[in-house]
């Protein structure tokens, strides 16, 4: 499936290297082939998968497959070899042991040993054998040595194709469009991958375009080209034409950077290379490097900085030894000489700051260099005033209830759905915040409803759909402000599927969507049904019952703070603030700022921002196979415990139906990304909630401990595994952009290990003892109310939070 192409593509050519060297080695018969039904399933895959995939094609599969039936093993290893060094990232040698090789060969084992980073770039058209060697051709002319990338082409012949190769290949950076491309693809594709084609074609937002060309050909070019930007978004996309590019320019110029004539591959090639560099571009962590390369005299504050105080000391230059002197020389005050204030940036930070919203798909954001505590009081008080009211998740971060007490916001707090069972908390259900709106509406006080706070994702993986959450309070009140705290969740904006569930994302689609005339007639249209012929609103029920439609003129105003070190590449609290705010400038952008620099020290820490800065460009370029792939080991993870006998019976993987009650879930699937990716995109396009599928929560019951003994003793004492949330009888294991499959593998063996522990100590215990581990858990607590000295009116959930948090300061004792 897409989802796991990667490691199907690696396992395959792996399996093929070791098959064949056996027979290379003439410790197998020829015979052994015949029988050996691995080498052809994989070689039947492999011709699928290498359409999608730059530098070796779907002839060369043949060409291998085809050494084996004559019997040339070790040519055929010679030639899968290739393969595996690249896939390894390994040094490959420069001289092939084939004497025999053309030109054409001994180049490609050149581009092997190349060191420079390599990209690949997809090409749309139907072509020949012939043309695809001439392009290969003219690359390798135009390539030079003073190029700082090397990019090689897939090239594939139909829509259905460009959308597969996207899906399932994350080194794809670029495209080139040529119009002579067919509709639908011949290949013989899974099932899975068939419905996540559709699926992603159903991404695009319609009706947001400009009058369209009547031309067939520019429709389809269009079609292509909206699709491809929906699930990547961080595609440049290029058309090639051969006439009239200038009435094409006029129209597309929108959905393509750039439009060429086929003759202009010099052009075409220098701005792959430039965008590229763009990408790769990380102003301010090169700034910090230029700094610390620089003589510089130091007659400020900071003794550390040079390692002054470090390097001459006779006691602590251990410091030095361990952090390494890199670390000193980057360490400075200063705000000039290249670089720049975080508090008023105007130089190398300011621009790390805009790629980063580039990244995110902010309008804004801003780098915080001590965690998403501080960046969420930033938030609130920009946006609030003593006595706003903010609807706010009683279970979301303890920083917001600090914030709303700094501000002196009165909060209304919302109810999260229970889970007795496991002892923690799920999410906010739409229905109780409409319901909650509507109380305000009804005693005449929707006015001072300002902002709703929610977290997304929660500790345990529980995803909103924020696009519903927004679309459908805005139709109640249309000037709504909304923090979506996604402390946890940053590394899914690089994934076309989780993308969808983020803030900016939908903050980004709703607005979109308002533009649009099918959205205009469906809001008149719903219109009818909420209000009486007076104008008077119908019933709460009626509101409830339906999916509400905001009204065309309602404002986007969307904020998400998010801790990037904990799920991106980052130095501990490195954390962001994005905003997509249509009011930005008329009615925050001057106390944010204000804000800002409240709660941002003036002595910023510059290797946190040069983390989040090199961070950035990681994303960029590889954010999307890195999260593809913690996804993949994830769901691996979670069907190694499923399947094996003695994990099963001592450990539960818990699945979305356990997590997310049944009202709140349409497509029915416990483990939606198990069964595919087009399974995992059907339910978080249609779920209200969906269950992050690199969290994986273990219910431990049946082990006899609870979480905390299991995490501190069991696990990390013993064997080094580092687990944080627990709750008396779950364990949360969580997979990153870091992890890789042998420690999956790691951690597959320490839990069978445990496993055969805990039951050899249950066989030991008496039976009647067993079941008290394993007893009904007690009902979670709720919040009742603000007592009457601190509650608002006595009618509406708010209160006085300011009062009731310093009254009880002041009390103790």
């Amino acid at each position: 499936m897409p989802a796991s192409s990667w490691r199907l593509r690696s396992d395959a050519w792996e399996y093929l290297r070791f098959a064949v060297k056996r027979l290379a080695t003439d410790s197998e018969t020829a015979d052994a082939l015949a029988t050996d039904g691995e080498v052809h399933r994989n070689l039947r895959a492999l011709e699928t998968i290498e359409l999608y995939w730059a530098g070796f094609g779907q002839r060369y599969v043949a060409a291998i497959a085809e050494l084996l039936e004559a019997g040339d093993y070790r040519t055929a290893l010679d030639r899968i070899g290739r393969v595996v060094h690249r896939l390894r990232h390994d040094t490959v040698p420069d001289e092939p042991r084939d004497e025999y090789l053309d030109e054409s060969e001994r180049a490609e084992f050149a581009v092997d040993a190349d060191p420079r980073p390599r990209f690949e770039v997809l090409v749309v058209d139907e072509t020949t054998a012939q043309d695809r060697d001439g392009l290969r051709t003219e690359l390798l002319r135009l390539r030079g040595p003073a190029d700082d990338f090397v990019y090689d082409y897939v090239v594939v012949p139909s829509a259905d194709d460009a959308v597969a190769a996207v899906l399932t290949n994350p080194n794809i950076l670029a495209c080139v469009v040529r119009p002579g491309f067919s509709e639908h693809t011949r290949q013989r594709l899974s099932r899975d991958l068939q419905e996540s084609i559709r699926l992603a074609r159903a991404e695009v937002v319609r009706g947001t375009a400009p009058a369209r060309s009547s031309l067939a050909s520019v429709q389809r070019v269009l079609g292509l080209a909206d699709t491809l930007a929906a699930i990547r978004p961080e595609l440049d996309l290029y058309l090639v034409a051969g006439a009239h590019i200038e009435d094409l320019a006029g129209a597309l110029t929108r959905r393509f950077r750039r439009v060429f004539r086929r003759e202009d591959q010099l052009e075409l090639h220098l701005t792959l290379l430039r965008r590229v560099s763009h990408l790769y571009d990380t102003p301010f962590f090169s700034a910090i490097q230029d700094h610390a390369r620089r003589p510089v005299g130091v007659f400020h504050a900071l003794p550390v900085a040079r390692g002054g105080s470090v390097v001459a000391s006779k006691w602590i230059r251990d410091l030095a030894d361990f952090y390494g002197l890199n670390l000193l020389l980057a360490e400075t005050s200063a705000t000039s000489g290249g670089l720049d204030s975080l508090l008023a940036p105007t130089g190398a930070i300011k621009k790390a700051q805009d790629l980063a919203a580039r990244a995110y798909g902010a309008k804004h954001t801003f780098f915080v260099t001590n965690g998403t505590s501080t960046a969420n009081k930033i938030v609130h008080q920009a946006l609030m005033a003593p006595n706003d009211v903010v609807l706010v998740d009683r279970n979301c971060h303890k920083s917001h209830h600090h914030a709303v007490m700094l501000t002196g916001a009165r909060p209304a707090y919302l109810e999260a759905y229970p889970l007795n069972d496991f002892a923690f908390y799920g999410a906010v259900p739409i229905d109780r915040i409409k319901q909650l709106l509507l109380d305000y509406r009804a005693q005449g006080r929707l006015d001072e409803v300002r902002m709703i706070t929610l977290t997304n994702c929660t500790f345990d993986g529980i995803v909103y759909d924020p696009e519903r959450v927004m679309a459908e309070c805005l139709a109640i009140k249309p000037d709504l402000v909304f923090l979506w705290d996604e402390a946890w969740f940053a590394f899914a904006a690089f994934h076309p599927v989780t993308r969808r569930r983020t803030a900016m994302a939908a903050a980004k689609r709703l607005e979109q969507q308002l533009g649009t005339t099918d959205h205009a007639a469906a809001h008149r249209a719903q219109q009818e049904r909420l209000h009486g012929a007076d104008g008077s609103p119908a019933g709460d029920e009626v509101w409830l019952s339906e999916r509400l439609i905001p009204a065309p003129d309602a404002r986007i105003r969307v904020y998400a703070t998010q801790s990037t070190h904990k799920t991106l590449t980052a130095l501990r609290q490195g954390s962001m603030i994005h905003v997509y705010d249509q009011d930005w400038v008329r009615d925050a952008e001057e106390p944010f700022h204000e804000a800002y620099m409240t709660h941002t020290s003036t002595s910023p820490n510059y290797q946190i921002l040069a983390s989040l800065d090199i961070g950035r460009r990681q994303v960029e370029l590889e954010g999307f196979e890195l999260v593809q792939r913690q996804l993949d080991l994830a769901t691996s993870l979670s069907q190694a415990i499923a399947r094996h006998p003695l994990l099963r019976r001592t450990f539960r993987v818990l699945t979305a139906h356990d997590l997310v009650p049944a009202a709140h879930r349409e497509a029915g699937r416990p483990m939606p990304l198990r069964d595919g990716l087009a399974s995992m995109w059907e339910a978080w396009a249609t779920d209200e909630f969906v269950v992050d599928p690199s969290r994986i929560t273990i219910e431990i019951s049946r082990t006899g401990v609870d979480g905390d003994t299991f995490k501190h003793e069991h696990l990390m004492d013993r064997y080094g595994i580092q687990v944080n949330k627990t709750s008396r009888n779950t364990v949360l294991f969580m997979t990153n952009i870091g992890t890789s499959r042998s420690a999956i593998a790691y951690l597959i063996e320490v839990l069978v290990k445990l496993a055969e522990r805990f039951e050899e100590a249950r066989a030991q215990q008496d039976p009647d003892l067993l079941s008290a581990a394993e007893t009904d858990m007690p009902p979670l607590p709720d919040f009742s109310a603000f007592s009457a000295r601190y509650a608002t009116d006595g009618v509406l959930p708010d209160g006085d939070m300011r009062a009731a948090f310093f009254r009880g300061q002041h009390a103790v004792g």
